[in-house]
């Protein structure tokens, strides 16, 4: 009877520090795990970023809808960006062309796109820079043509010419319409075309594809001199796009 008692006993005590043991061990698992997660999300997070803006920027589309709205302030336009090249530090350059929809073999405004991660000490995501091109004859319809037909990434990075402008993007907050948003900083940069001194550029991506880009040149007087006044331009995938990164 005593040593019924007895070992009845140790097996309780037995099981309760069994039972605590394992709950001292899960814990210690999930903060380690937690510790895990968050080291993995720390090193990937910055690149991934990059990543799904710089195929946000991707494709082709227009801004159809908008025009056939207010056919007053807005044209229809075609955007058209596709990844041209990838630097030594993992930033990705992509080509962007913009075209009258009537003319798209006619681009209007081409530009190189530098995607990168933020600076850490900066409180944004991704980085876009925009940069002329070199020879921008060279890459009308890039990325409508073949790859063995294009400028290849060594001469892409070769023609990579004058810094025009950054936006800094942050990811949007959950509930809004946009995946990231961002514009250039206070002041903009510095620009000449049609009495212009200085140029701003506002861009969202939007979570349905869509983008929504808002260019203005302003005056010494801070007076705009170009671009629309409204709002951006909302550029919409094109329904029969076949654009595959």
């Amino acid at each position: 009877m005593g040593l019924g008692g007895s070992s009845s006993g140790s097996d309780s005590n037995g099981s309760g520090w069994g039972r605590a043991r394992g709950l001292v061990l899960k814990t210690l698992v999930v903060i380690g795990g937690a510790i895990v997660l968050k080291r993995l999300t720390k090193s990937t997070t910055r690149w991934d970023h990059t990543r799904i803006v710089a195929r946000s920027l991707s494709g082709e589309k227009y801004s159809t809808e908008q025009a056939s709205r207010d056919s007053d302030n807005y044209f229809n336009l075609r955007w058209l960006s596709c990844p041209a090249a990838e630097m030594v530090d993992g930033s990705k350059i992509l080509y962007f062309e913009n075209a009258f929809w009537r003319t798209p073999q006619k681009p209007f405004r081409q530009r190189f796109f530098m995607v990168k991660p933020c600076p850490k000490e900066m409180k944004c995501d991704v980085e876009l820079s925009t940069y002329a091109i070199r020879d921008a004859e060279e890459y009308k319809n890039f990325c409508d043509r073949p790859k063995d037909q294009r400028p290849q990434p060594e001469e892409v990075i070769g023609d990579i010419a004058e810094h025009l402008t950054t936006i800094h993007l942050k990811r949007c907050d959950r509930g809004k319409r946009c995946l990231y948003e961002g514009s250039t900083p206070p002041g903009g940069f510095p620009n000449s075309w049609n009495g212009a001194t200085y140029c701003t550029s506002e861009l969202s991506l939007m979570k349905n594809n869509e983008i929504h880009s808002w260019d203005r040149g302003y005056d010494d007087d801070g007076n705009q001199v170009w671009g629309v006044k409204g709002g951006p331009y909302e550029f919409k995938p094109a329904p029969a796009s076949s654009f595959v990164d």
